[in-house]
This record gives C-alpha cells, structure tokens and sequence, in this order.
C-alpha cells in the first residue's frame, strides 16, 4: 500500500514565483519555499505540485520550457532544489512537478536548431508540413488570444504546428527520439528525488498530428510505456494527469492490465468540479448525483484527484449552455470575471460573497468525495483575486502571509515583485493573510488545519468506495458515504441556505456508537440517524462504524 501513496494523500499545488522571496528580488524561489515548509507540514499537506520549474522566456508562466534539466535562476539552483526534496522528506511531504512535454518554447535549442536547417538532428523532433494546412485555424485552446494552431516559420520555410501559442511549438510524439528524450527527463527528475509528475495537457501529447486532419489518433501506448519507465525508476512515483476529456475516454487513460491501472495513476477530476460548481451555484446537489453516477469504475490503483480552484480557469466546457449559463450568472456575471467563453478567473472565496459557511461547506464537501484532495496555494486563508491582471494572472496573486508590506511576501519595491499583491479591500493582505489567522482558533486557516486532520483519520475517503445514499432528503441535501475495510464515514451537506431534516434511519443500524468528527456546529448526537439537523450551508462528517 506503500506505493499507492497518493490514495491517501492531501496534494498543495503553488507557483514557486509566488509563493515566498528569500532574497527580496521580487520573484518567490526555492529557499523561501524551503522557509514555509513548516507551515505546509502544520497545516497538513502531504505532497507539494510545483507548477513550472524549468528556465523559461516566461511568456506563459513557464510553461514555454527552454531548458528540462534544470532549475530557473529566478528560483535558484538545482543544489537548492535538492535540498528543498531532502527538507521536505524530513517533514513528511513528497514533491511532484510539473511535466510540459506537450510541446516547448521556441527559443528552446530543440527548436532553434530544428528551425535552422532541414538537416539538423532536431527537425524530426517537431510537427511540420510544407504547404499551408487546411486545418490551420482549428482546434485553438485558448479562443480569442489564438488565431491558428499553424504557423509559418520565415526560416525553415514551412508550417508547424502548436495547439497552444505560436511560440510553442508540439514535440511529435511519433518520433522514437522525442519518446526517449521524454523519458529520460523524468528519470532525471526522479534521479533527483521527486515523486512524480503532473503531465501537462496529455491529450494533446499523444496525438499523431498530420497537418488537414483535425482528428488525430491518440497514441495510448506511449502512457504505458511511461507508466513502465518511470515505475522502473522509482516503484512508488505518481503520475497526475490532465485530460479534459469525455467521460467515455477516461478510463483509457488510466490503462488496465488484468483488471489493474497501468498507464496514468490519477486523474483531475474535471466532469466533478464542474457539476460542484453548478451544485453550489444552483444550490442543488443533483448535479454531484449526476457526476458520481456517471463516473467510470477505475482499475485497481486508479485514482480520481478532485479540487475546486486549481491554477487556471474554472473550465464549464462539460456543462451544457444552459448550466454554464446559470453557473456565469452566480459566479461571474461580469465579462471580465469569464475567460475563453468556457471559464472563470476567479479565486472561490470571492465567487462565494467571502461567506464563510459557503466556503466550508464547499471544502468539507470537495475534501469527503472519492478520490485525492487538491489544493490551490491560498485557499486555506480565503484569499481573493485581482482581476486587474490579464487572463489567469488574475488568481495567481503573491501568497498573503502577513500584514507586512508586500504581505510579507518579499521585501522588494512593489514595483518590482513578479505580481502586483492583492491590496485593497475585502480580501487585501491586510485582512486576509496567514499571521492574522495563526492566532485565530475560529479561523479559515485553523478550520482547514482540523479538517485535515480529520480526514487523515478517514482512509475510507481515499480508498474506499463512495456512493450516493439514495434516500428520501429534503431539497439542498447532499447525502453520501465511505466505505472500506476500515470502516465507514456517513457526509450530509446542505447546499441551501434553510436548516433541513433528514431521516437516515433507514441505515441507522449499520452505525456502531455514530458520532459527528466534523461539523459546522455542534450537533444532537446522531443515535440512530433519525431526524438529522443540518443547518443552512452547514455540513455534518459522521463516522458510522471503524474496523481498523
């Protein structure tokens, strides 16, 4: 079960730039994320994701990769990475980044030699094509700052192909060279020490693009091969997958061999938080019933990785016009809060009016669902956004760990840190910022701290099935539970504002001594799970029985 770490893990994804600035440059970097390690371990998580790590022209946000075997200078050095592994693993934390191998930047060596001549050793390492493609102006992934997925290059006087920005051109996956480099990356990595990777945009990876056919096939075989090497090198590393894809598709994602996973480990669960989102805005769980009905059985060892607000925008593109359009109309009503069309930039406690009953109960309920829990850098103290900035940058604000100047982030001129910090208002540092709720029992952040514990005592959660009790509930009423071998966890959230009743008594005499572990306040005890209070936005974790 060693090996199956991530089952049971609490996942904290963060910007290195972002995140803490040791030498007061303006940009985060590894020692000031070494300095805050701490405060992680406290608060309960288990394994950092790193978003991009590599030198980078940092056109988007490092995910333009000019060099993957190494550190940005803005961060550090690899010296300095290492010692972040080995001060992590003091505290019981893994370390995972972020593996783009989708495609490169084009001030990469790769593709500045590729570029140069029809004979260099790298043109084959990416897609071309001589004449104008006929599906140039297809299959943008980001609407409205794309206008072709092919472009002319002046210098090698062809086409190639980028399903992302021009200046990032796709590695062709065809290539036997580019498989093998691809591999040998990570096994530098794992070398290094991490414990795994978050593949980046793997869909589009394995595509066999050919220039005038939009649909290209997939190469799922590369996954396994992967899956093989990587596991090779470090018999308990994870991969974490991006794949926005149709429910359908999914499990071939994750692979089966004998009725076990072997290609991705886990996957983001994308159809899940978007029918959380709408859940929460429509104030009806139906929609979580839907996803969790609808949800494929995995192979042994697969794993869902479940969030509410990751490091993009909140993608609707699952949800149907009507339910995009009601979840735009609660949660951002203005154009400037929406993005590609299919999304919002927003921060989640600015989405929920900074209630503090509706976050929690969001949490509580994204944190008791099937899978592994994620977390965005911030959302533990409720931080807000600023939509000042362009496209993501909106909620990619510095981390707000005090009320200090620059909200202790760094000690730079404001002028010069990588972002503007969130200032004024409901949610500037002054008010919203990690010292001021340290010293706060009844904070946000201390709420997260006990719910973390709490469900490091429900393994049933991460391993266990999970499943909708089907009984008779008053609207607003989500009614779920947790088994496994250990034991049983019995959840009840209320998406709507009123006090509702429910009658579980039906399965009361499956609970042994049944008892709330977490609530949003003090509770009847539960007996024989007859006539449940549970408050307006409010939620109830109740631990039916423990075998182990």
């Amino acid at each position: 079960m060693s090996d199956r770490w991530y089952q049971q893990a609490v996942v904290y994804c963060l910007d290195i730039d972002t995140f803490a600035d040791s030498n007061g440059d303006g940009c985060g970097d590894i020692p000031g994320l070494i300095g805050r390690l701490d405060y992680l371990a406290r608060l309960g998580v288990t394994c950092i994701w790193l978003n991009p790590i590599h030198p980078s022209p940092d056109r988007d946000d490092g995910y333009d990769v000019a060099d993957f075997y190494n550190v940005d200078p803005r961060f550090g050095t690899l010296g300095d990475f290492a010692e972040l592994l080995h001060q992590a693993g003091n505290r019981g934390i893994k370390v995972i980044i972020d593996l783009v191998v989708n495609h490169t930047s084009d001030k990469h060596p790769w593709f500045v030699s590729a570029r140069s001549s029809p004979d260099s050793p790298y043109r084959d390492w990416y897609v071309w094509s001589e004449t104008e493609p006929a599906d140039r102006k297809q299959g943008m992934v980001f609407p409205g700052e794309q206008s072709e997925t092919w472009s002319y290059d002046r210098t090698a006087k062809l086409w190639y192909y980028h399903r992302f920005y021009k200046f990032q051109p796709d590695l062709d996956i065809r290539n036997p060279e580019v498989r093998a480099e691809i591999k040998k990356i990570c096994a530098f990595w794992l070398q290094l020490g991490v414990a795994g990777f978050r593949m980046d945009a793997v869909p589009f990876i394995i595509e066999e693009t050919d220039p005038g056919n939009p649909d290209s096939p997939k190469d799922f075989d590369f996954l396994t091969e992967l899956r093989q090497h990587v596991q090779w090198r470090r018999s308990d590393a994870v991969l974490l997958a991006e794949a926005n894809v149709e429910p359908t598709q999914l499990v071939t994602y994750f692979g089966d061999e004998g009725g076990s996973g072997n290609r991705i480990h886990m996957l983001f669960d994308f159809l899940l938080n978007a029918r959380m989102v709408l859940a929460l805005a429509r104030e009806d769980p139906e929609p979580i019933i839907d996803a969790l009905r609808d949800t494929p059985k995995l192979p042994a060892g697969g794993q869902w990785a479940t969030f509410l607000r990751n490091h993009d925008e909140i993608d609707l593109s699952r949800l149907t016009a009507e339910q995009r359009a009601d979840v735009f109309a609660k949660f951002g009503p203005d154009p400037q809060m929406q993005l590609y069309g299919r999304g919002i930039r927003r921060r989640l406690a600015p989405m929920l009016g900074n209630d503090r009953r509706r976050l929690e109960l969001a949490y509580a309920l994204q944190f008791s669902l099937r899978g592994t829990p994620v977390l965005r850098y911030g959302e533990e103290i409720g931080m807000g956004d600023d939509l000042a900035l362009e496209g993501r940058d909106a909620i990619r604000t510095p981390m707000q760990w005090s009320g200090l100047p620059n909200a202790g982030f760094s000690t730079a001129a404001p002028d010069q840190l990588v972002r503007p910090v969130v200032r004024d208002g409901d949610f500037g540092y002054d008010k919203v910022n990690v010292t001021r709720q340290r010293h706060d029992a009844s904070s946000l952040l201390s709420w997260f701290e006990r719910m973390i514990r709490t469900l490091r005592e429900a393994p049933e959660v991460g391993t266990g099935s999970c499943s909708h009790v089907d009984v008779p509930a008053p609207r607003g009423l989500l009614v779920h539970r947790a088994d496994d071998d250990t034991g049983t966890m019995l959840f009840l959230h209320n998406l709507g504002p009123r006090e509702v009743t429910a009658d579980l008594s039906s399965i009361g005499a499956e609970a042994e001594l049944p008892n709330d572990v977490l609530a949003d306040q003090e509770y009847p005890e539960p007996g024989k799970l007859a006539d449940l209070p549970v408050a307006g936005y409010g939620y109830r974790w109740i631990r039916m029985r423990r075998t182990a």
